[in-house]
């Protein structure tokens, strides 16, 4: 088939999880099809980014535009607006044209769509199958318990949204069961909806990076995004004074971007690294004792900590941050969810080098059915199944 992929991010360097997921299904539905690639690039290098993206796209269009531009006149417009304020305040006239353009160029048997923002570019398209690739609702119907007025509003706005815009999608992906379960009572009735997990590229990950390091720990993940930002503040702050309390030679190492600011805005705690972002972050998580995944927010399932169990690093985390993983506590993760009970559990695995062994072990084996290719192939069985199932695209939703 001939595919139109539009995504939100260019997935080079895939430095970070949405992009990883856009990365490695591209490249593997590369093999069965025929791509054409349209993101959004704000801070690649966009003549390095097409060389290397052309090597399984037939063609690479990136826009040098941010879709969360925050512009103070759409995210107005975007209050009245019964769509999610982030997709109504941020459209891109630039970015319509360019889909709209690509299709009346080429005959296309799919639109292929990565999260919720790129759903609108579509629907302006006329007869063409549409899927939504990684629907994710579970941070919006979390934040909207909070009760708080605004996250509620954003909540039912998505909720409206995507109940429309799903009547003119040929199917959907989601990453995990607690997704589906929340997209399924949205979703019209009948229509293919499938669990495509995230991955790992078991292959990468299985060199030889070095020998663990007694007494270190590690969390990768850049403090821009919010629930990054949220999970160091609170492991700082009430986690890692109670690990050093006992263990006073116990070092943090917190990679991925971090400005200054955001720096300044977190506790200052003794026995914290922030390295900036890494080239291959690699090295660092396979010679840390223990990975540390502290969140207590955010949605969609966590590549760090896919990525860390295929090195052999064990992993502390929450239940958030384990969420919509088929793991076992205790076995190839330690689950905690209040301070005590996380250095607790940190404590424990610092102290015995045959545990981590094990831990280690385990990890491997469970995350070999994580690999990237069975979520290719899941991806593909959705495409060849869904594409007879579309509706007539016409027009505005």
């Amino acid at each position: 088939m001939e595919i139109l992929f539009l995504s939100p991010w260019c997935p080079y360097p895939a430095d970070n999880g949405s992009k990883l997921r856009i990365f490695h299904l591209l490249r593997g539905l590369s093999r069965h099809h025929t791509l054409d690639l349209i993101a959004f690039c704000p801070d690649a290098p966009i003549l390095r980014a097409t060389q290397e993206l052309r090597q399984f796209c037939r063609s690479v269009s990136l826009l040098p535009e941010t879709p969360f531009a925050e512009r103070w006149l759409g995210q107005a417009v975007g209050l009245l607006s019964t769509q999610p304020r982030s997709m109504a305040g941020n459209f891109s006239s630039a970015m319509a044209a360019l889909v709209e353009r690509s299709i009346t160029q080429r005959r296309y048997d799919l639109l292929l769509c990565v999260e919720l923002h790129m759903v609108p570019y579509a629907l302006r398209t006329r007869n063409v199958p549409i899927i939504s690739e990684g629907l994710e609702l579970a941070m919006l119907a979390d934040a909207a318990c909070t009760g708080r007025l605004r996250a509620g509003l954003t909540w039912w706005k998505t909720r409206h949204y995507v109940a429309t815009a799903m009547r003119r999608c040929a199917g959907a992906t989601v990453v995990s069961a607690t997704e589906e379960h929340l997209a399924k009572q949205i979703a019209p009735p009948g229509m293919p909806l499938v669990v495509v997990p995230n991955g790992v590229d078991t292959a990468e990950l299985a060199g030889d990076f070095g020998s663990p390091e007694p007494n270190t720990l590690i969390y990768p993940g850049a403090l821009s995004y919010d629930a990054n930002h949220d999970a160091m503040a609170y492991f700082l702050s009430a986690v890692l004074p109670l690990i050093r309390r006992e263990r006073p030679d116990v070092r943090l190492r917190v990679t991925g971007r971090a400005t200054p600011s955001q720096i300044a805005t977190l506790p200052n705690t003794e026995g914290v690294e922030f390295t900036g972002y890494l080239d291959d972050v690699r090295p660092a998580v396979a010679r840390a004792w223990a990975e540390v995944v502290p969140l207590r927010k955010g949605g969609g399932t966590r590549l760090k900590v896919l990525e860390a169990l295929a090195l052999g690093t064990p992993v502390i985390s929450t239940s958030k941050g384990v969420e919509g993983l088929v793991l076992q506590p205790g076995r190839d993760v330690l689950v905690a969810d209040t301070p005590a009970d996380f250095a607790a559990q940190t404590l424990r695995l610092l102290r015995s080098p045959a545990l981590r062994a094990d831990m280690a072990a385990h990890g491997r084996r469970t995350v070999a059915s994580y690999d990237w290719s069975r979520s290719v192939d899941k991806l593909c069985a959705l495409i060849e199944r869904t594409v007879g199932y579309a509706q007539p695209n016409l027009g505005e939703p």
